[in-house]
C-alpha cells in the first residue's frame, strides 16, 4: 500500500553515475603512502637525533656550531625538520578532511599549510643559520 499523498518519482540514473563522487576515487593512497614514508624515514632520523642530543649536552656553543657545520650534521638535521613538517602537514590534512566541512574547509587547509610551511622554513633557516655559524667560526679560529 503505497502513500496517495506522495508521488512517485522515478529516477532514471545508472548505479554508477548514483555513485560518482560518493566514495574513494583512489585520489588518497598517494597521501597514505607519503605519511607511511614520511613516518618510517622519521624513525632513523629522530633516533639520530636523541643520540647527538645526548652526545652535544653540556657542550658549548662553539663546538655545538661546529657540529652543526660538519655537511653530514647539516644534511641530516636539514633531513629531519623538512620531513617532521611534511609529515605534519600530512596528518593535520587529515584531519581537516575529517572533521571540517562546509565553508571553513578551504581557509582552515590554507591557513595549516602556511603556518606549517612557515614553521619549516624557520626550522630550516635555523639549521642553515647553525651550519654557517660554524663554518665561519672554524675559518676564524684558523686564520
Amino acid at each position: 500500500m503505497s502513500n496517495p499523498k506522495k508521488p512517485h518519482i522515478t529516477v532514471m540514473r545508472s548505479q554508477l553515475s548514483r555513485a560518482r563522487g560518493l566514495g574513494s576515487g583512489q585520489a588518497g593512497v598517494g597521501h597514505w603512502w607519503a605519511e607511511r614514508a614520511s613516518a618510517v624515514a622519521l624513525v632513523p632520523l629522530s633516533g639520530w637525533f636523541v643520540i647527538q642530543v645526548f652526545r652535544l649536552a653540556g657542550a658549548s656553543q662553539p663546538e655545538v656550531a661546529k657540529w652543526g657545520a660538519r655537511p653530514l650534521n647539516t644534511t641530516m638535521m636539514l633531513s629531519l625538520v623538512i620531513l617532521t613538517f611534511y609529515h605534519t602537514q600530512l596528518g593535520l590534512q587529515v584531519i581537516i578532511d575529517d572533521y571540517v566541512h562546509g565553508k571553513a574547509h578551504l581557509p582552515a587547509g590554507l591557513l595549516m599549510k602556511g603556518i606549517v610551511f612557515l614553521l619549516g622554513l624557520f626550522g630550516t633557516v635555523s639549521v642553515l643559520k647553525l651550519a654557517l655559524a660554524g663554518s665561519s667560526r672554524g675559518k676564524i679560529a684558523a686564520g
